[in-house]
């Protein structure tokens, strides 16, 4: 645990000691009064490596994280730790650059890739008339589970099972829309589930160098392809098998946060912390040697 600790710090310090100079060159001189109260002890990269800890810890929350265990266990390492409460605010102050250390850290362009996307609500169905927190955010959606009123999280994949590309959306936004942003600077292949079959959507992206593939209706008759395609669609369900894993390790609780600002940071600790330590694909030798004698 510790040396994951002392590992992702330096990671970050060293991104932060380059960034924070460039970011202060880019801002205007403040004309406003200085915030009251004491300065923070916690430098920007010692917050966000609380965060990314929190999310590697595989605890479902932040409180009890922070007071359970932080406080009690990582305080010799972090000596100006402040109360919870004060930790919450503090949070709002890394959105940018911890924003920027996620782009440097999104994963290669392989020219296979996969695309899917996952809920995150924000409240029980039966309190969305009283939700407030993400009030004119959210929105009502449906996936392959039902009904849910929040966001939706699309994300893009390339096969070393590094995030490529990611986009926030509300609910109700279909799976084929923010396609063709995320996919902006993208060639090669790219495969998705049956919510990605659109014919406009294919002739868009195949006019543009990336190719989709997706599995077809039972009504439907499926198109020929090779076996080397055939096999790469079969491998799709590893999108789905990341989303898992980064929701069951990731403080992704978005119903118990009361600032949407908040909420955000967390998502995006959630995609950098898988970063650091993506799924290693499984070399299937016997796939290998298959797509080998295709190609």
């Amino acid at each position: 645990m510790l040396d994951r600790l002392v590992d992702i710090f330096c990671q970050v310090d060293d991104f932060c000691k380059a960034f924070d100079p460039w970011f202060r060159s880019q801002q205007l001189e403040a004309g406003a009064r200085a915030p009251r109260g004491p300065k923070s002890k916690l430098a920007d990269s010692e917050i966000i490596t609380l965060l990314l800890i929190l999310h590697n810890s595989g605890s479902k929350y932040l409180k009890s994280f922070y007071n359970n265990f932080a406080l009690e266990l990582l305080k010799p390492y972090f000596p100006g730790m402040p109360c919870y409460e004060h930790f919450v605010e503090l949070q709002k102050r890394v959105l940018v650059p911890l924003t920027y250390f996620l782009m440097l850290n999104m994963g290669e362009k392989t020219g296979i890739y996969y695309i899917d996307s996952t809920p995150l609500a924000v409240c029980h169905n039966l309190r969305i008339s009283r939700h407030k927190t993400f009030k004119g955010l959210a929105s009502r959606g449906k996936s392959s589970t039902g009904w849910f009123f929040g966001f939706k999280l699309h994300l893009v994949f390339n096969d070393l099972h590094e995030i490529v590309n990611f986009k926030l959306t509300p609910g109700n936004v279909h799976d084929t829309q923010p396609v063709e942003t995320l996919t902006k600077n993208l060639f090669g292949k790219i495969f998705g589930d049956k919510g990605y079959m659109s014919q406009k959507l294919s002739t868009s992206l195949l006019s543009r160098g990336l190719t989709l593939f997706t599995r077809v209706r039972k009504n439907m008759k499926s198109l020929p392809i090779s076996m080397t395609d055939k096999l790469l669609l079969n491998a799709r369900n590893m999108a789905e098998t990341i989303i898992g894993h980064i929701k069951a390790c990731s403080s992704l609780n978005i119903p118990k946060h009361r600032s949407p600002i908040n909420a955000l940071i967390h998502i995006i600790v959630a995609i950098t912390s898988y970063q650091l330590d993506p799924i290693k694909p499984k070399i299937n030798q016997k796939g290998q040697q298959l797509i080998e004698l295709v190609e």
